[in-house]
């Protein structure tokens, strides 16, 4: 594993069972380093900060690794960042309650992991970000509020809980951007926005037993928005469920746009539940009012394929292929499609500026 960057942006939401490694035991080699021992105090109320980052820095110099442990309770802290390089694996063993502070208080991020070679975050604790308090200030900004991976490679996610209420705003369950070889299986996912949201610069990315819902979906973007945006090459979404979100399988890209590429992606066995759009490609992104009308995305897409979807649709046109003008869609597959609308109706498909191919017996079919 090389060195990783984990950023918790304000988490809008508890996530619990938070493990980069499977476990649920404090383990390895090692000396560990409970915060209690450096002042932490589990009330909820006093700021065990500088306790934690007392510990974090024992455990970082062990010659040998170390675990920072964190017993049950619940232990208030504000932003802190966790340094490395450290000289041995390290474990951070969450057993309590992390809670942000509430209020107007709000640094761009919560808590920081950086520059560390070979971090294991588990336990059966869980993470409270305070969400309602920060939402207000998010949207303003039209900020994300997510567990954020960014600048990293060999980063994995197991057995991950992610909640907030369907209405909150850019509370992305994980975003990925400019990093590899990510993993993440076994999560339950409910929140106001993405799911899982896979942005530039990401490669070799695969998601596996994710339930999804409320939200919207699991996408790739959106893209498109800044200069000099890294291609997205080797997303793999296989055997999840989506409920009732606003999309199931999306790749989404802002218009106009500097030109990059989406290619090699893979959305299979999915089972989607009332999702409104569970097969869209959104090469005309406008999340609002403000969007500019002129100019085409130059996002080229290409090798998608889309197998084994299936379930419920809650519109009639489960699969929207709106590519863009410029740089039509290529190579874009569909097998094995078994999508209802309302469980009662066939589905309808609609395609523009894509080089599509539907194969076999499937509902829908094809394009009207």
């Amino acid at each position: 594993m090389t060195p990783s960057h984990f950023f918790f942006h304000f988490l809008s939401f508890f996530v619990l069972f938070l493990i980069i490694v499977k476990s649920s035991q404090v383990h390895g080699k090692g000396v560990v380093f409970n915060v209690q021992d450096f002042g932490a105090f589990p009330d909820g109320k006093t700021d065990s900060s500088q306790a934690f980052l007392k510990a974090w820095n024992q455990t970082c110099q062990s010659k040998e690794g170390g675990t920072i442990f964190i017993p049950t309770g619940t232990f208030l802290l504000n932003t802190v960042t966790f340094n490395g390089p450290c000289n041995g694996q390290t474990i951070f063993n969450i057993n309590g309650v992390l809670r942000a502070p509430s209020g107007e208080s709000r640094d761009e991020f919560w808590i920081l992991f950086q520059h560390i070679n070979g971090l294991t975050i588990n336990g059966k604790g869980s993470l409270d970000g305070q969400g309602p308090s920060a939402w207000s200030l998010t949207s303003k900004a039209n900020n994300k509020n997510p567990p954020v991976i960014g600048n990293s490679q060999g980063v994995h996610f197991q057995d991950v809980t992610i909640t907030a209420p369907g209405d909150s705003p850019n509370t992305d369950g994980i975003h990925i951007g400019n990093s590899s070889d990510i993993s993440a299986n076994n999560l339950k996912i409910s929140t106001g926005d993405d799911c899982i949201s896979i942005g530039p610069g990401s490669s070799n990315i695969n998601i596996s037993e994710v339930h999804c819902g409320p939200g919207h979906g699991i996408s790739i973007g959106s893209l498109g928005k800044y200069q000099d945006e890294g291609d997205v090459n080797g997303v793999i979404v296989k055997n999840c469920t989506i409920v009732r979100t606003t999309n199931g399988a999306r790749i989404k890209s802002w218009a106009p746009s500097p030109p990059s590429k989406v290619f090699n992606v893979t959305f299979e066995d999915i089972n989607v539940q009332y999702a409104e759009n569970p097969i869209i490609i959104d090469q005309q992104y406008c999340p609002h009012s403000s969007c500019s009308k002129e100019g085409n995305s130059q996002v080229e897409i290409s090798n998608v394929k889309f197998i084994d979807i299936r379930g419920i649709a809650a519109s009639k046109v489960a699969v929207s292929l709106n590519c863009s003008k410029s740089v039509p869609c290529q190579g874009i597959e569909l097998r094995g499609l078994d999508l209802i609308f309302n469980g009662q109706e066939a589905t309808t498909a609609t395609c523009y500026n894509a080089n599509m191919s539907f194969y076999g017996q499937q509902t829908p079919s094809g394009c009207t």
